[in-house]
């Protein structure tokens, strides 16, 4: 089984679907972003043969040469989406979900009016500018997974209530009923109205803070592919330690100068220990002296009707193989099971393709390990937060607030 990354080279192209104007190309060679670009033939063939199938109204979505993989994607009749690979092992589903990550990025950073009335191509040019990290680090060799997975990357954090107290009462006081705790782009803990937040803008919204310069306070301004394309929201993020940020969703209020110092104190320095104990769960994910199988070097755990998922490789200290190539195999691992073993059929909803996934989990060697692990014990709930289905005490944002 090859491994996904392994050198090989990542083009992803988008263009406005009507005239076919190229609105931007990036590309990564061995995980790492590269400034090679596409000749404008080469472009202009990819997405002439896409539309001259469309014109015949046969649907063109894949194509495999002997070193590369091809995959087109329109989006509401307005941007085609294309990405070439030709890194060994590549599969079409995760370049497939790879395209739907890039289009949600853009419409988180843009926002979906902008997207589907193109009224001056130029300028939305400079606009998905601001996309361009976000969709860096999906090309990239990234330590997350829930570009794959498309579930929440979690970390299990030591005494998890503790946390969980202490942010629903600062969202509480601060007026909003959204919030989380991220750490390197991993939801350490969360409130219940933020694990309400749906798909895609729950596995992007940590993915952004973790792909973003690191910075004392933010005010960003978002969109919500599915609660809220077209009517932005704000995004504040405070970093209570580097490497770890509160990040808060909210509408006009509260102003990032009501977030004073004295009220941070008041609800995080009574825990500043475990918040100091959360940052090395970056890369980790489990805390020291987590019990775990010596001989395991990699985990992935699903948990599909939470959207939550938790990624380690490096769960046992320095041993071959590298993590980097640990991870890579883990992602050719679900890849490979997900999409040739239980390959969705045609017209299936998505709720076929979470139950093959969690019949692929079923299968896993792993299971009888993970089926002990105390993750709602004592040591902290994976991404913090009630496992259930209570609904939030406060209302999701929006557009009236």
């Amino acid at each position: 089984m090859g491994e996904e990354g392994t050198e090989g080279t990542v083009h992803l192209l988008c263009l406005a679907a009507s005239s076919g104007v190229p609105l931007f190309c990036r590309s990564s060679r061995g995980g790492a972003p590269a400034r090679q670009q596409l000749p404008f033939s080469v472009i202009g063939s990819l997405n002439g043969v896409h539309m001259f199938g469309q014109n015949l109204e046969v649907q063109l979505s894949s194509a495999r040469t002997e070193d590369t993989t091809v995959v087109w994607k329109s989006f509401h009749d307005s941007i085609t989406l294309i990405v070439l690979s030709s890194e060994e092992g590549t599969s079409e589903l995760r370049l497939e979900r790879l395209l739907q990550m890039v289009f949600g990025a853009m419409v988180l950073l843009v926002g979906l009016e902008e997207l589907t009335n193109i009224r001056n191509v130029e300028r939305l040019k400079k606009e998905l500018r601001a996309s361009y990290r976000l969709i860096d680090s999906f090309l990239g060799d990234s330590e997350l997974i829930g570009d794959l997975t498309q579930c929440v990357d979690c970390v299990v954090p030591p005494e998890g209530s503790l946390l969980q107290e202490a942010l629903a009462g600062f969202t509480e006081a601060v007026g909003t009923a959204f919030g989380c705790l991220v750490v390197s782009g991993r939801v350490v803990a969360a409130t219940e109205s933020w694990w309400r937040l749906g798909t895609p803008e729950a596995v992007l919204l940590p993915w952004l803070v973790g792909s973003l310069p690191p910075q004392a306070a933010r005010d960003y301004p978002v969109y919500l592919p599915h609660g809220s394309p077209t009517v932005p929201h704000r995004l504040l993020t405070l970093t209570l330690l580097p490497g770890l940020e509160l990040c808060l969703l909210c509408g006009p209020r509260p102003p990032l100068s009501q977030l004073d110092p004295q009220l941070l104190d008041r609800w995080w320095q009574p825990v500043l220990d475990l918040l100091r104990a959360c940052v090395p769960l970056g890369p980790r994910t489990l805390p020291a002296g987590f019990p775990l199988h010596v001989d395991i070097l990699g985990l992935l755990l699903l948990h599909l009707e939470l959207k939550r998922c938790l990624f380690t490789v490096e769960p046992s200290g320095d041993q071959e193989p590298s993590p980097e190539q640990r991870r890579r195999l883990l992602r050719s691992f679900y890849t490979l099971v997900t999409a040739t073993h239980f390959p969705p059929e045609p017209g299936a909803p998505e709720e076929k393709v979470a139950a093959l996934d969690y019949l692929h989990l079923k299968m896993c060697s792993l299971h009888d390990q993970l089926s002990n692990l105390p993750l709602e014990g004592s040591t902290g709930t994976m991404g913090g937060g009630s496992g259930g289905g209570t609904p939030p005490k406060r209302g999701g944002p929006t557009p009236e607030q």
